[in-house]
């Protein structure tokens, strides 16, 4: 009796221990979760400040719609800098490079809030936007290294809301700072949001326990810059690329264009637009963590296609407009405008889930820059075609209609041509072993 007595409060304590080991696990994941949150917050206030500002950044700087336009493709060369950015992600680790490139996030806002050269601005936003995309980058793949399997998903929806927040505050700050003062303080202000986000994440963001036992195995630096596009993930690189560029180029033509739509093809007031925008994207927002838990429940596969369908059909129908004969046309642009954004959102945790579960830990911060590179090509795509078939196919709005529809072929790509990676271990989701077997 006395043994098995020992036994059982032995099997007790033991069972206490785990207990509390979990515990403490949890309470480590979350806080980590959170500290990335934030810097992704930081991170989409300063990438928004762009797209949000460019009417008063035109007038300061005395360009037209042409002018801005080109400013801004000068800009997305930052995607060429943070590929390489995200390249010695791999090489000197995920927690140096983001505190690394944080700061030189600050730097660059502050450096652009004080160029009044036009060519000095855009060479300071070039390397502002580099910092982000690799920032981001490395982001995304430490919540992917570091979360349990379970908490992937849902840390990669954190991250999404934080952007999400970081942009919505933007969109508020701007017009409040500008109209009053000048957009450039709120370049300041963002140099020392990042400052302020800096000393936090530098306390709780630690090093990848992955990319340390990677980069102590030599794995790490042998690796090569174009490993992804080798025999064993040649078809995933090239398939999720590709999805990846069909994507964007839905999305980015959708989110671009829909003030402009509100205002000059529907007849709201600007004001009107500003506050249906505002809402709808913070219902849109829930798109986060309903995703989360679909990638749990049912996969990343069926998340991304599901997600796609919203995000294609729910432009589509915002673009294209409700029926003539509709009372509640309001009604319609909100429905479908809260589709839209919530299928952006729900696609952003699918996708970045899945994207950093299919390649391993000595090439996953590359890919992530091959993302950025290929996001920034489908800027560059999207508004050139709209460009170019607005006059050909009656307006604006009905062209951003069409291109919206490509996010369809996409997820249908990835459904037949991606694996699902649903409840297994980075390991085995991005065949470590293979990876690391000589002559792979």
């Amino acid at each position: 009796m006395s043994n098995q007595h020992d036994a059982s409060s032995a099997a007790d304590v033991a069972g206490a221990s785990r207990s509390l080991g979990d515990g403490d696990a949890a309470l480590k994941n979350r806080r980590l979760a959170h500290s990335i949150a934030r810097v992704l917050a930081f991170e989409g206030f300063t990438m928004s400040i762009n797209g949000i500002g460019s009417p008063w950044i035109a007038k300061s700087f005395h360009l037209g719609e042409s002018g801005i336009a080109g400013l801004f493709a000068w800009i997305s060369l930052s995607a060429i800098g943070a590929l390489g950015l995200s390249r010695m992600i791999d090489r000197l680790g995920r927690r140096r490079m983001v505190l690394v490139c944080m700061a030189g996030t600050s730097v660059s806002a502050l450096a652009a809030a004080f160029s009044t050269n036009i060519a000095a601005f855009a060479a300071c936003e070039i390397a502002l936007y580099a910092f982000i995309g690799a920032t981001v980058a490395g982001c995304i793949v430490i919540l992917a290294e570091e979360l349990a399997i379970a908490e992937r998903a849902w840390g990669q929806s954190l991250g999404g809301l934080g952007m999400g927040l970081g942009s919505g505050l933007c969109l508020i700050v701007m017009p409040m700072v500008a109209s009053r003062h000048s957009w450039r303080w709120v370049l300041v202000l963002a140099s020392a949001i990042g400052v302020a986000a800096l000393w936090r994440a530098a306390r709780v963001i630690p090093e990848s326990g992955r990319w340390q036992r990677a980069a102590a195995s030599g794995t790490t630096s042998a690796s090569s810059f174009y490993d992804a596009f080798g025999q064993l993930y040649r078809r995933r690189a090239i398939t999720i690329l590709v999805c990846a560029l069909l994507a964007n180029i839905a999305g980015i033509a959708g989110s671009s264009w829909a003030y402009f739509h509100l205002v000059s093809v529907v007849g709201l007031t600007p004001g009107a637009a500003s506050v249906l925008m505002l809402l709808g994207g913070g219902v849109g927002m829930l798109g986060f963590p309903l995703a989360a838990r679909s990638c749990e429940r049912y996969g990343r596969i069926p998340t991304i296609f599901v997600a796609a369908l919203m995000t294609g059909l729910g432009a589509l129908a915002f673009y294209w407009g409700p029926p003539a004969h509709l009372g509640l046309r309001w009604l319609w642009i909100g429905i479908t405008y809260c589709c839209f954004t919530a299928g952006l959102s729900a696609g952003q945790v699918g996708g970045n889930s899945l994207a950093t579960e299919l390649f391993p830990t000595a090439i996953r911060g590359a890919m992530m820059g091959w993302f950025a590179l290929v996001g920034a090509a489908a800027a560059v795509s999207a508004q050139t075609l709209i460009a170019v078939l607005a006059a050909r196919l009656g307006g604006l709005s009905i062209v951003v209609g069409y291109l919206s529809l490509l996010a369809i072929p996409n997820a249908i790509i990835v459904a037949l041509f991606l694996p699902e990676t649903r409840g297994l271990s980075l390991e085995a989701a991005a065949m470590e072993e293979a990876f690391e077997e000589p002559g792979s």
